[in-house]
Formats: structure tokens, sequence, C-alpha cells
């Protein structure tokens, strides 16, 4: 390739990469619309970007991965924790975690109602927006920084997978407790005392016991299938008192598992978590 060929050659080639990427660049905000769900760009979802932005909270948490790396990153936090929880947290988040237990502190924003309510609504739309799985790992903060993921495998549950059928339920109770949506995961640990947005279920079975044989149980199970399916269900039907987990008489736990999941992949999911002693 002669001087000659090889200008003409590098032109062509930047002018073919400039046409794609301007073609890219069309193609991309042609779709931006569908992908953000921009017809429901409410009011009160704008007031809660203004809400983000005055308080600056992308210093430590990320939205779509961009933003700090100190604190979770939210982009399906309203799917994970819901509105119930959110507006519990941001009232006064030094109920959730402190400095000494933590070593975190969310600072008090000292935000009104109005504020909050705009908050949740922005986060509500950002956790609906087709970002095609980014970020691929949404950062998770625990309470003592242990998830279900480094959990012990409970002993029904350790088989081969090679032996196990699977029609276990447990083996398909433990596929739902990871999967369903929001994935219990996101709440939950199986590590005994590492309590996060919901309580460790980490010795469940026992504890259902003596919740059954207390007389403060509110809820109208009677055994440990029952009410591990009444919690998935109702899970205000039985609230402890004086935990971090309800307000006003809700819990934070998401109330649209009992539509969201079949009646069997409850029960498989109740067969699993009561392996937990």
């Amino acid at each position: 390739m002669n001087k000659r060929q090889a200008r003409y050659f590098a032109i062509g080639s930047t002018l073919l990469a400039t046409l794609i990427f301007l073609g890219l660049t069309v193609d991309s905000h042609r779709q931006f619309p569908k992908l953000t769900n921009a017809q429901n760009i409410t009011p009160a979802v704008t007031l809660g970007k203004n809400v983000w932005h005055k308080n600056n909270c992308i210093n430590c948490h990320t939205l779509f991965g961009e933003g700090a790396y100190y604190a979770p990153d939210l982009t399906k936090i309203a799917q994970q924790r819901g509105a119930p929880y959110l507006r519990a947290f941001l009232k006064d988040p030094s109920k959730f975690y402190d400095e000494q237990r933590h070593r975190r502190l969310m600072p008090q924003q000292n935000l009104s109602d109005a504020d909050i309510d705009g908050l949740i609504a922005f986060l509500d739309w950002v956790s609906k927006v087709d970002n095609q799985g980014w970020p691929p790992r949404p950062i998770m903060v625990t309470g003592l920084g242990a998830t279900a993921g480094n959990a012990p495998v409970p002993a029904a549950a350790a088989t081969s997978t090679a032996a196990v059928s699977d029609k276990d339920p447990v083996i398909l109770g433990e596929r739902v407790f990871r999967t369903a949506a929001p994935a219990c995961t996101a709440c939950h640990s199986l590590t005994a005392g590492a309590d996060m947005a919901g309580p460790s279920l980490a010795g469940i079975a026992t504890r259902t016991q003596q919740t059954l044989a207390s007389p403060g149980y509110k809820g109208s199970a009677t055994d440990l299938e029952t009410f591990i399916r009444e919690s998935i269900t109702r899970p205000s039907a039985h609230l402890v008192a004086g935990a971090m987990y309800s307000a006003n008489g809700v819990s934070f736990m998401p109330n649209t598992y009992e539509k969201d999941l079949t009646p069997e992949q409850v029960g498989h999911l109740a067969a699993y978590l009561a392996t937990f002693k």
C-alpha cells in the first residue's frame, strides 16, 4: 500500500467509524423514551431527582453504577426494599445503621415528608428503567458485612446436585430464595447475627417454635410450615415489637409475593427455610 492508498484508507475508515457512531447515537436517542419510561416522569419524580442532587446523594451512592462507591448502588433499591422501608429509613437512618455497630453512618438529611415521597418516586422510576442489566453486580451493603451468598448450606441442600432430583422441594426452594423478585437475598442473610433490611433467617426453625408458643403471637399459623408461608404471603400478620423491620403496623417486607409466587413456589421456599434449625 503506497502513501496515497494509506491516506485514503485512513480517511475512509474515519468516515465509516464516524457514520457508525452517529447512527448508534441516533438509535440510542430514539430508544431513550421507551427504555426510560419517560411517560412516567411525574412532578414527584422530578422533585425526587432535585432532592437527590440537592443533597449530593451521589457523593456516596451510585445509580446505574455511576457515582461514589462508599455506599450501596441504589438502581434497584425501590424494588429490593419497598416504599415503607425507604420512608422509615430516610426519616431516621440511625435506627437502621450506625457508625459504632456497622462502621458506617448515613447522615440525617432532615428531609420533609414531601421530599421523602419525591425521592422514593424518583428511585422507583429509576428502578424501572431498562438498564439492560447494568450494573452487573450492584453493591449490597449489609448490617454486618455478610450476605446470603456466603452462608452455610443446609444439610438437606448440601447433596451433590447430580444426585438430587429437580423435584426436591428444598432445592427448588433455594432457587426461589435467590431468584424471586425482589430476591430474598436482597434483604435476608442466612448467616447468624448478620441482620440486613430484614432479620437473618439462620435458625428460623428454632425461633419459630418460640414465637408460636409466645402469648404475643398475633398471626394464625400453627406450625413451622404455615408460619413461614404466612410470613411470605402476609408479612404484617405478626410484627416483632421494637424491631426495626416495620413501621406504623406495616412490615417492610414486600406484600407482593402472594400474587407473584405460585403456591408451589411458596411451599418450596418454606421447605428450604425450614432446614435452618
